[in-house]
């Protein structure tokens, strides 16, 4: 990183950073790969059983939190 602040500590990255730049990096390599409609894939994960309702939800609520967080509606 080109970041004064992390030029002063030896551009050590803050801890949590480095994963956060890692799920990044997935969720864009996932979402290149990503064809198809969302919700329709989502509802098949469902009803095939292999995402329970809480697993769902629990996921629906994250993803509201980030979008927040990354200043979305």
């Amino acid at each position: 990183m080109n970041n004064p602040i992390y030029q002063q500590f030896g551009n050590a990255v803050p801890q949590g950073m480095e994963n956060m730049q890692s799920m990044i990096q997935r969720f864009q390599q996932f979402k290149q790969s990503f064809s198809g409609n969302p919700r329709q894939q989502v509802q098949q994960l469902l009803n095939s059983g292999r995402v329970s309702q809480s697993q769902y939800n629990s996921a629906v609520q994250m993803a509201q939190q980030m979008q927040k967080m990354m200043g979305g509606k």
